[in-house]
């Protein structure tokens, strides 16, 4: 066989087997890949939401049985709380511990989540409270509390051609809820920095990072919506930050956390182990510790590995948003 017959012929190559390959301009960046913590389910169960509550337990979601889980600090699962057709999505922990719940809603004629709220309960699961309802209309996947007691949820309707969503902000009062960031094709993922001047969002169905400079809680300083960065492949979902302002964010269906600077450029990734052969890229959220370093990432498989908790080291130290107490 010649030599120019040779170059005539397509192929892999060891960067590009696989369903999803790093993108180009993200294969040098300096990588870690998580190992197991805890095996959640035998089966493909989405999970999201985690955060850590006040003694140090993971409070995580099972989205489709619609129940709010905890991981305890010695690796003992039980269920907090559950309720038919929640469909819970993003978890917060309020300054007095009360667990704040977004949820998403149960789905419509045409199987699109609808009606979605935001709901408070006691860490035991008790004294469930309604904070935004469902006859509001929104979507609701996350959520992050600022140093006031107010909050930020996305709204995750739309689709890449219908920007239905958006990003709204709830005053510590819970009485007025205000659009952020209206018009957004999916909202997903919300973070603040650890100073609460700097919001973050991503936009699932248009593959966009948003960083808006606050002058106020829930209102945008001038010139200070940009989008830093647009995402190559399946799909930003939900973020964290830590306490030197990085931002990481889970890639859903592509196994892995891109973790960038404080203004949006790439400086890192987390791999899941087993991605490179298709295992665990339903990669949806994560959380960090706060005062270490020490990552938690929720993922499922589709492959036959079921659902699982990975852990990894960040760049920095969690953080905790609880100046408002």
């Amino acid at each position: 066989m010649n030599s120019d017959f040779d170059q005539s012929v397509l192929d892999y190559t060891d960067e590009t087997r696989g369903l999803v390959p790093i993108p180009v301009a993200e294969r040098g960046l300096p990588t870690a890949i998580a190992t197991p913590y805890f095996k959640v389910s035998d089966t493909a169960t989405p999970l999201e939401g985690p955060a850590f509550d006040r003694e140090g337990n993971i409070i995580f979601v099972d989205i489709y049985n619609s129940r709010v889980l905890s991981l305890s600090t010695d690796r003992q699962l039980s269920t907090v709380y559950s309720e038919d057709h929640l469909h819970p999505a993003g978890i917060a922990v309020h300054k007095s511990g009360r667990i704040f719940i977004a949820a998403v809603g149960r789905p419509n004629s045409d199987g699109y989540f609808a009606n979605g709220s935001v709901i408070s309960i006691n860490r035991d699961g008790s004294d469930r409270q309604t904070v935004v309802a469902p006859e509001h209309g929104y979507v609701i996947d996350d959520m992050v509390f600022d140093e006031h007691g107010g909050f930020y949820y996305t709204d995750f309707r739309g689709t890449a051609c219908e920007a239905l969503g958006g990003l709204y902000y709830v005053t510590p009062d819970h009485s007025t809820i205000t659009a952020v960031l209206p018009s957004m094709c999916g909202a997903n993922g919300v973070a603040l920095s650890p100073d609460g001047k700097v919001l973050w969002s991503t936009e699932y169905f248009a593959n966009r990072l948003h960083r808006i400079d606050l002058k106020a809680p829930g209102v945008i300083a001038r010139s200070g919506s940009m989008v830093p960065y647009h995402f190559v492949g399946r799909a930003p979902d939900s973020m964290r930050t830590d306490s030197a302002g990085h931002v990481y964010v889970a890639m859903q269906r592509q196994g892995r956390i891109l973790v960038f600077s404080p203004f949006g450029v790439p400086i890192g990734q987390i791999l899941l182990p087993g991605r490179e052969n298709d295992h665990f890229l339903q990669c949806t959220s994560l959380a960090i510790k706060p005062g270490s370093r020490d990552l938690y990432i929720v993922g499922w498989d589709l492959k036959g590995e079921g659902a699982m908790i990975f852990a990894a080291k960040g760049l920095a130290p969690g953080f905790e948003m609880f100046s408002h107490r």
